[in-house]
């Protein structure tokens, strides 16, 4: 009995993680908000677990636990009105006033009924989308609601793959609820200007999910793949949503080809492997081959390469690493243009940097590294570890080793993450040693 029961939680488990977006949505849609759409959900959860091992999981777990969540909710709804009816009955006659009658709570109701008959659930995951997304929240508090209510994830995964303390998530996500509530966010999808706003909100999201999990910022793991799961999860959902936006395409063609790499990242030890040491044999065809639709997608949504997004510049520099069998036949010169044309429409140093690193792969590192020195001063990079990384790794290529030596040790203390401290300081030995020997 035991374990039936535990089969059962699993399962219920696996059905939560697939359906609780949906869930949300479907519920919010009712009740206009996304905090309580949630409770209402969970409540629904709660039933599962109390009905489920005595009576076996329904044949539609999914259509079972939506239209429970919903039935909670209207049940709210009406409850509300009957409420509203008594504070109207006690009241002050509004007619004898002279003044129009106000519509009553049951209006709500008679609109909640008509939007649980609809089954659009295409558009309501879209509208639980943007409004997690919501610029009217701090990024940090945007992340975790999204991780949350699309996710599917606990406060506690949440809080373990950003290290943060779960009490600091929770009041995270309670006070983004919050937020979302007094500012009458609205439940749905914006339109003209305001939608182009919000969907550069959901993409950043997206974004920093995915590189928190293909690069994580501190701890004892070099990659978090369940971060940049979810992170995949949620862009080919909103490529479905959002087919005609062709930055949508561009993040998942990134995201994609970035995550095909993901098994020839680590060694067998879980050291970390850069690029161009890593086996390709081991990056994974499948997803490089939907990376590529979709930047095909993308190029063909704007007409061509040279009108591409943010994004889909960058999954196109992906690409040209992905399309190339062996290290050595990158086209790196591609790479550098396609950099240009990224800072063309997204200047930053960090940006600048990168291009940097494209050109002495193309140019040679001392052209390069008259680069990085341009950069060395800038604000922006000052505790950024990847600029005393590149210039040590330029200055290595041109024999300078006692300084590439200082400059991996530099990065190496300015990283949070301990496996990539790790390889730094490896690097700054071997570069030590080589000075050595000559």
């Amino acid at each position: 009995m035991p374990e039936h029961r535990a089969a059962t939680e699993r399962a219920i488990d696996a059905v939560w993680r697939i359906e609780s977006a949906k869930i949300i949505a479907g519920v919010a849609r009712i009740v206009r908000d996304v905090g309580l759409a949630e409770e209402l959900a969970q409540d629904a959860l709660v039933a599962a677990l109390e009905h489920w091992p005595a009576e076996g999981v329904p044949d539609k777990p999914g259509a079972w636990l939506m239209a429970t969540a919903k039935n909670r909710a209207l049940d709210r709804l009406r409850q509300h009105a009957l409420h509203a009816r008594k504070q109207e009955e006690l009241g002050q006659d509004m007619e004898a006033m002279g003044t129009h009658r106000q519509p009553d709570f049951a209006d709500d109701v008679i609109s909640a009924l008509d939007a649980a008959r609809q089954d659009d659930i295409g558009d309501e995951l879209l509208s639980l989308i943007f409004t997690a997304c919501h610029p009217v929240l701090s990024t940090e508090a945007r992340v975790a609601l999204t991780l949350r209510l699309l996710g599917g994830l606990s406060t506690e995964e949440i809080a373990r793959a950003f290290l943060a303390a779960e009490p600091t998530i929770a009041q995270r996500i309670v006070r983004a609820k919050r937020s979302l509530a007094a500012a009458k966010v609205p439940f749905e999808v914006p339109r003209g200007a305001d939608r182009d706003q919000r969907l550069a909100s959901v993409l950043e999201v997206i974004y920093l999910i995915f590189n928190e999990g293909y690069s994580a910022t501190a701890g004892e793991d070099w990659m978090r793949p369940a971060l940049c799961e979810e992170a995949q999860r949620l862009g080919r959902v909103l490529a479905e949503l959002a087919a005609d936006e062709p930055e949508v395409h561009g993040l998942l063609a990134l995201m994609e080809i970035q995550a095909s790499r993901s098994r020839a990242r680590l060694d067998a030890s879980g050291r970390p492997v850069l690029l161009l040491d890593q086996d390709r044999g081991r990056w994974d065809p499948l997803l490089i081959r939907r990376g590529l639709a979709a930047l095909a997608r993308a190029e063909a949504l704007v007409g061509g390469r040279a009108a591409l997004g943010v994004y889909a510049l960058q999954g196109a520099i992906a690409a040209c690493h992905a399309r190339a069998r062996r290290a050595e036949d990158t086209d790196w010169a591609e790479i550098v243009a396609l950099y240009d044309a990224l800072a063309q429409i997204a200047p930053s140093p960090v940006v600048e940097l990168n291009r940097a690193v494209a050109v002495g792969m193309a140019f040679g590192p001392a052209a390069a590294l008259e680069l990085v020195e341009g950069l060395a001063a800038h604000p922006q990079l000052r505790s950024y570890h990847w600029l005393p990384s590149v210039r040590g790794d330029l200055l290595l290529k041109l024999g300078r080793r006692a300084e590439a030596r200082g400059e991996f040790e530099r990065a190496a203390a300015l990283t949070r993450n301990a496996r990539e401290r790790a390889l730094l300081l490896e690097r700054a030995l071997e570069a030590a040693d080589t000075a050595r020997r000559h």
